[in-house]
Protein backbone atom coordinates (compact mmCIF):
# COMPACT_ATOMS: atom_id res chain seq x y z
CA UNK A 1 0.00 0.00 0.00
CA UNK A 2 1.55 3.21 -0.96
CA UNK A 3 1.64 6.45 1.22
CA UNK A 4 -0.92 8.24 -0.13
CA UNK A 5 -3.60 5.15 0.14
CA UNK A 6 -2.38 5.14 3.77
CA UNK A 7 -2.99 8.88 4.62
CA UNK A 8 -6.34 8.49 2.25
CA UNK A 9 -7.35 5.56 4.43
CA UNK A 10 -6.56 7.81 7.78
CA UNK A 11 -8.06 11.15 6.26
CA UNK A 12 -11.03 11.17 4.06
CA UNK A 13 -13.07 11.15 5.99
CA UNK A 14 -11.58 12.61 8.41
CA UNK A 15 -13.01 13.05 12.11
CA UNK A 16 -14.94 16.25 13.53
CA UNK A 17 -11.82 17.14 15.11
CA UNK A 18 -9.43 16.57 12.75
CA UNK A 19 -11.29 19.08 10.52
CA UNK A 20 -11.78 21.68 13.14
CA UNK A 21 -7.98 21.62 13.54
CA UNK A 22 -7.12 21.26 9.98
CA UNK A 23 -9.39 24.39 9.17
CA UNK A 24 -7.78 26.25 11.74
CA UNK A 25 -4.10 25.69 10.92
CA UNK A 26 -5.19 27.36 7.25
CA UNK A 27 -3.34 30.12 8.84
CA UNK A 28 -0.21 30.25 11.40
CA UNK A 29 -1.78 28.70 14.74
CA UNK A 30 -1.19 26.97 18.14
CA UNK A 31 -2.81 24.31 19.93
CA UNK A 32 -4.42 26.24 22.76
CA UNK A 33 -5.61 29.06 20.50
CA UNK A 34 -7.16 26.49 18.09
CA UNK A 35 -9.13 24.82 20.68
CA UNK A 36 -10.68 27.71 21.90
CA UNK A 37 -11.75 29.20 18.69
CA UNK A 38 -12.98 25.40 17.63
CA UNK A 39 -15.32 25.87 20.62
CA UNK A 40 -16.28 29.70 19.23
CA UNK A 41 -16.56 28.66 16.04
CA UNK A 42 -19.10 25.16 17.05
CA UNK A 43 -20.54 27.43 19.83
CA UNK A 44 -19.08 25.35 22.33
CA UNK A 45 -20.63 21.63 20.87
CA UNK A 46 -16.93 20.29 19.84
CA UNK A 47 -14.34 20.55 22.85
CA UNK A 48 -11.09 19.47 22.28
CA UNK A 49 -8.94 18.25 25.12
CA UNK A 50 -5.56 18.88 25.94
CA UNK A 51 -4.26 15.32 24.82
CA UNK A 52 -6.53 14.87 21.70
CA UNK A 53 -4.78 18.33 20.23
CA UNK A 54 -1.54 17.77 21.16
CA UNK A 55 -1.46 13.95 19.37
CA UNK A 56 -3.46 15.20 16.50
CA UNK A 57 -1.50 17.83 15.70
CA UNK A 58 2.03 15.09 16.06
CA UNK A 59 0.33 12.85 14.20
CA UNK A 60 -0.48 15.57 11.78
CA UNK A 61 3.48 16.73 11.59
CA UNK A 62 4.13 13.18 11.34
CA UNK A 63 1.99 12.35 7.90
CA UNK A 64 2.85 15.76 6.31
CA UNK A 65 -0.43 17.78 6.78
CA UNK A 66 1.34 20.60 8.94
CA UNK A 67 4.50 21.59 9.67
CA UNK A 68 5.92 24.06 12.56
CA UNK A 69 6.40 27.67 11.61
CA UNK A 70 7.96 28.36 14.73
CA UNK A 71 8.83 28.41 19.00
CA UNK A 72 7.23 31.05 20.92
CA UNK A 73 7.06 31.57 24.59
CA UNK A 74 6.69 27.52 24.63
CA UNK A 75 4.05 27.32 22.37
CA UNK A 76 4.72 25.50 18.57
CA UNK A 77 3.17 27.29 16.20
CA UNK A 78 1.88 25.44 12.86
CA UNK A 79 0.60 26.20 9.46
CA UNK A 80 -0.80 23.63 6.56
CA UNK A 81 1.63 21.98 4.26
CA UNK A 82 0.11 21.65 0.67
CA UNK A 83 -0.60 17.67 1.65
CA UNK A 84 -2.59 19.30 4.84
CA UNK A 85 -4.73 21.50 2.05
CA UNK A 86 -5.19 18.40 -0.57
CA UNK A 87 -7.14 17.08 2.93
CA UNK A 88 -8.51 19.66 3.83
CA UNK A 89 -10.05 20.78 0.93
CA UNK A 90 -11.45 17.28 -0.26
CA UNK A 91 -13.23 17.02 3.33
CA UNK A 92 -14.82 20.42 2.49
CA UNK A 93 -15.71 19.01 -1.25
CA UNK A 94 -17.41 16.04 1.00
CA UNK A 95 -19.35 17.88 3.44
CA UNK A 96 -20.67 20.06 0.62
CA UNK A 97 -21.81 16.90 -1.26
CA UNK A 98 -23.46 15.85 1.80
CA UNK A 99 -25.44 18.36 2.39
CA UNK A 100 -26.03 19.06 -1.02
CA UNK A 101 -27.85 15.83 -0.98
CA UNK A 102 -29.95 16.29 1.90
CA UNK A 103 -31.40 19.12 0.48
Amino acid sequence: MTNKNKLDKKYAPMTETAFYILLNLKKENHGYNITKEVLELTNEEVHIGAGTMYGSLGKFEKDGLIQQTKLEENRKYYTLTDLGRYYLEKEIMRIKRVYQNIQ
